[in-house]
């Protein structure tokens, strides 16, 4: 199948970000997690996740140039993320994704990883499905003008020293990542997607 037509056949069945925060407290509330395999360990990062993207809903807040940027923007265009609910990068970023999006009034559009594989796996990093991964869609949601994800450049550059390192991310490792979110609230997404709508 063409990427047109997946991409088409993805956004049959999308959930605004509002829709996706209920999902998520959804699969809280019954002990779940979203996506193909449910686990306790997925589970908890699901709770993880809820919180966190509670607070930053609540907190994440864009620097006045920003602000004043995507009140100007023009562009036609719209958002479409793919993620899971146990993922904590995407928990970390999306919030700021969401925030950008109503600033520039950009359509927002989300979807599952595990029930669109395909959509996907036109999308992977470094080989592997990892998520949140941001398209960004043109007028008629058929052509991807760039991308995203799954993590915000400094962040990126964490990963791979590590992963250069160890061959692999140590629990302690996550830890140290989700700590660097915390400290950072959202400026360098911020300021990674200021950069990306620029060159559009």
């Amino acid at each position: 199948m063409e990427l047109q037509q997946i991409i088409e056949k993805s956004l049959e069945n999308t959930l605004s970000y509002q829709q996706y925060r209920a999902f998520v407290a959804a699969h809280v509330v019954n002990g779940t997690n979203s996506g193909a395999e449910v686990t306790p360990a997925l589970t908890e990062y699901t709770k993880l996740n809820h919180q966190r993207m509670k607070r930053l809903d609540k907190t994440v807040k864009l620097e006045p140039e920003t602000q004043d940027f995507l009140n100007r923007f023009d562009k036609k265009i719209s958002f479409l993320i793919i993620t899971e609910s146990w993922c904590g990068d995407a928990a970390q970023t999306m919030p700021m994704i969401n925030k950008v999006a109503m600033a520039a009034g950009i359509d927002l559009k989300i979807v599952l990883r595990d029930e669109n594989l395909e959509l996907m796996d036109h999308f992977l990093t470094n080989g592997s499905r990892s998520i949140a991964k941001l398209l960004v869609l043109d007028a008629s949601h058929t052509k991807v003008l760039s991308q995203w994800g799954p993590r915000p450049s400094k962040a990126t550059v964490l990963v791979a020293e590590e992963k250069a390192q160890k061959g692999e991310l140590s629990a302690e490792f996550k830890q140290e990542l989700q700590n660097w979110y915390n400290k950072d609230k959202g400026k360098n997404i911020e300021k990674d997607l200021k950069q990306l709508l620029k060159v559009l």
